[in-house]
């Protein structure tokens, strides 16, 4: 879905080449526009709506085709109500578009909370790496955030951090295990478990159709309602 999506030169950006040089080489490697296929799939028999984002791809950066496609999955998935799949893998936001990728993280966001409103779950899976604006905002929002073992996973860059705070970092900082020591993940599961665990997950969070139908069939009131009311006393005849 939304695979024409693409985006030109909006900020003219040149470092050792120009931007759109550096995308078209970047659509030939990779045979799609972006650096996110979306689409909707099923996993164990479930429908979903899904999305993988291509680390080879620009180093899976997310400029604004990235957060656009992400945004209209999920909402395609709210009006059908299919849970959403996210398979995150990135270096961050695209600095070849600058605060114009920013603005994503906000957008992509504002789509979840109106999953989360609806209550259409929301699972997001973190590959290895997934950093900057995508840790910080979609990849880091699951109803259920799960990882693949040793993934990085964070912000900033270990150097960066210790370079700005004057600590030594634990070795295994940024890494998924890390994270779920500190109440950062929910689970760790390796890819050839990923397929059943996802099934599991989705069974367990599946829209609730029915529930929804049946609290609305509880509070309708009957048909016979206005019969089943006895009448009202009737008043007695004045004698002449």
């Amino acid at each position: 879905m939304f695979a024409d999506l693409a985006i030109g030169d909006p900020l003219e950006f040149v470092d050792s080449r120009p931007y759109p040089v550096r995308m078209e080489a970047a659509r030939r490697a990779a045979g799609h526009n972006d650096a996110v296929l979306t689409g909707t799939a099923k996993i164990e028999g479930h429908e979903i709506a899904l999305a993988i984002m291509d680390f080879g791809f620009m180093g899976g950066s997310m400029g604004v085709v990235v957060g656009e496609k992400i945004a209209l999955l999920m909402d395609h998935a709210l009006k059908r109500r299919l849970p959403v799949v996210v398979f995150a893998a990135s270096g961050g936001a695209r600095m070849q578009e600058g605060v114009l990728s920013l603005m994503q993280m906000a957008k992509v966001s504002s789509a979840i909370a109106r999953l989360r409103d609806a209550r259409i779950p929301y699972i997001s899976m973190l590959g290895d790496p997934t950093t900057g604006g995508v840790a910080a905002s979609f990849a880091s929002l699951g109803d259920v955030n799960i990882a693949e073992p040793g993934a990085v996973i964070g912000f900033a860059g270990r150097r960066v951090i210790e370079q700005t705070t004057n600590l030594q970092l634990p070795d295994d900082f940024q890494t998924s295990e890390f994270l779920m020591a500190h109440g950062m993940l929910d689970a760790i599961v390796p890819r050839h478990k990923m397929r059943r665990t996802l099934g599991q997950l989705i069974d367990i969070l599946r829209p609730p159709k029915l529930r929804v139908k049946a609290k609305s069939r509880a509070t309708a009131k009957p048909r016979t309602e206005a019969a089943a009311k006895p009448p009202p006393p009737t008043k007695p005849r004045k004698r002449k």
